[in-house]
């Protein structure tokens, strides 16, 4: 699921020097095309445990408000067909829906910490919005070559009373673009603990999407890949789309 991965800025430190000024516009591109108005999407995804086991589920997901708003629901297997989720204010609320007992429950906040579907991504990994923005201060910390391009490195230091998904982020993008190919995430021992590798960038009506997503991590020796089969830009949401109600559906 995509996720749709992430991304003026206003930030509470007092003073932003040249080269963290270029971190902060490097930022803000990534954001504005990482955070397209309403996107709708189907696609796979695979979990790889540790011991070479593999699952896979097929989704359709749509987001709406630049990524504030999200609904994914599972079509494929058969046993999980209908089980659904929706997270609004950038995964602060979350919904979870399971057609077996046929309820829609709320979780509490700090389940946005909590793995989606046993994969390797949170329900907060696949939070959209101006997250970057407003919960890190970046640092620009020069050109590298990552997957293969020339890319932008950025760190990126969770500011603690924002309530930061990770301690710290580096992140690379494209110098060509913007568009994000991989990302590490630290925990407070500054333990890479996770990578998002992002792949087979296609142009999907005049927008640069990564087709395939990896999530990797690092202590539970698994993984889990997200392909896009479709992506759309050109949809928009009906009224109280991204609502519990709809979760049913």
């Amino acid at each position: 699921m995509k996720k749709s991965i992430l991304l003026v800025i206003v930030l509470a430190v007092p003073f932003v020097s040249g080269q963290d000024q270029r971190a902060v516009e490097i930022v803000r591109r990534v954001t504005e095309l990482m955070s397209q108005p309403n996107v709708k999407s189907l696609g796979t995804q695979t979990i790889t445990t540790s011991s070479g086991k593999q699952r896979t589920f097929e989704f359709e997901a749509w987001t709406g408000n630049r990524g504030e708003k999200s609904l994914t629901r599972y079509t494929k297997p058969a046993a999980i067909r209908g089980q659904a989720f929706l997270t609004l204010n950038n995964a602060d609320d979350i919904w979870t829906y399971f057609p077996r007992t046929k309820r829609v429950r709320k979780l509490a906040s700090h389940a946005k910490k909590q793995k989606v579907q046993g994969s390797d991504f949170t329900y907060e990994d696949m939070g959209g919005g101006d997250v970057f923005m407003v919960k890190f201060v970046p640092r620009y910390l020069g050109e590298e070559l990552k997957n293969g391009d020339v890319c932008h490195k950025v760190e990126l230091i969770g500011i603690q009373p924002e309530d930061p998904p990770y301690p710290k982020i580096i992140l690379w993008a494209r110098t060509s673009d913007f568009v994000p190919v991989f990302l590490d995430y630290y925990d407070e021992t500054d333990f890479n603990i996770k990578s998002l590798s992002m792949t087979d960038i296609q142009d999907i009506e005049g927008i640069p999407t990564a087709m395939k997503m990896v999530m990797t991590d690092h202590k539970e020796k698994s993984s889990t890949s997200m392909v896009n089969l479709e992506v759309t830009y050109q949809w928009t949401p009906p009224k109280n789309f991204f609502s519990e109600r709809n979760l049913k559906k």
